[in-house]
């Protein structure tokens, strides 16, 4: 796209995985620039959040982008024979902070997550340890709890994600039909445990709501004008969580992005929503 700046493709490998990773240009004329690695929403590629990248980086913010596994330029691809879920993809987000490590020693460090990148990045700090990064900035993250959702619309937001577990289930792979791109099943079961009963499932043998209530780290939870996936009220029962973090709650509305809003086309229109998240990057400590 004109006026994009371009990145440069590595890949970062995990327990027979590949992940592919989007390194772009530090921004002209900031040293040592704060970094925030983004994390996407399920079955979003890394190159969809090109348009935000550059406005980050015009926010004075270096910025890598993240394929999720199974989706770009990650792999495996999806399929019967795949068994991953949330475990994996939190396991992922500390391998590929790892192999940045050289990039970001001496920086500020932003992890920054969209939907299901930012459920990811929340589990790996809570779980993995908070050391690697200074703040957490969620967009248009939540826990998809059908409760959270106003009257009959919540029981049909459990019926569909529930439908799509028993469909993924049957299949042993969730093909993609009209939601999340493909997706191995695993994904898809550990997603649909989080809209049945509004909590994390246990991360290999730990109990992930209790990490996530001791989890420290400063956060950032923007919530988007009409998103249909994410509405304000589960991106609010997921800071519920958050007893131990300090928590800056906004929402971003379209009458300060100047633009039609939504779960995914706020990527589009997020030239304020990056300077807000360069303003709260402005305020943490760098880790020793």
């Amino acid at each position: 796209m004109s006026g994009e700046p371009e990145y440069t493709q590595e890949f970062v490998d995990v327990d027979g995985a590949r992940i592919g990773v989007q390194v772009y240009p530090d921004p002209a004329g900031v040293p040592d620039a704060p970094v925030a690695v983004i994390w996407p929403a399920m079955g979003v590629r890394a190159r969809y959040y090109r348009p935000f990248a550059a406005a980050l980086r015009e926010a004075g913010l270096a910025v890598a982008v993240v394929d999720l596994r199974g989706t770009g330029a990650s792999t495996p691809r999806p399929s019967r024979a795949c068994r991953y879920g949330y475990p994996e993809l939190v396991t992922d987000v500390g391998a590929v902070l790892d192999a940045l490590k050289p990039r970001l020693d001496g920086r500020t460090r932003l992890l920054l997550g969209h939907s299901l990148g930012g459920q990811a990045a929340v589990l790996h700090l809570a779980v993995h340890g908070a050391d690697a990064v200074d703040g957490l900035a969620l967009l248009a993250v939540g826990v998809p709890w059908w409760r959270s959702y106003p009257g009959v619309r919540g029981y049909g937001v459990l019926a569909y994600t529930q439908g799509i577990a028993a469909v993924s289930a049957a299949l042993g792979v969730w093909p993609g039909w009209g939601f999340g791109g493909r997706q191995a099943r695993g994904v898809i079961r550990d997603w649909a445990h989080t809209a049945r009963t509004g909590r994390f499932p246990a991360l290999d043998g730990v109990d992930a709501e209790a990490a996530v209530r001791r989890l420290t780290t400063p956060v950032l939870a923007v919530s988007m004008d009409d998103d249909q996936y994410t509405p304000h009220a589960t991106v609010d029962h997921l800071c519920a969580k958050l007893t131990a973090a300090p928590v800056t709650r906004a929402r971003y509305t379209v009458a300060e992005a100047g633009a039609p809003l939504d779960h995914f086309v706020w990527v589009r229109a997020g030239v304020p929503l990056a300077r807000r998240v360069a303003d709260f990057t402005a305020t943490l400590t760098p880790r020793a």
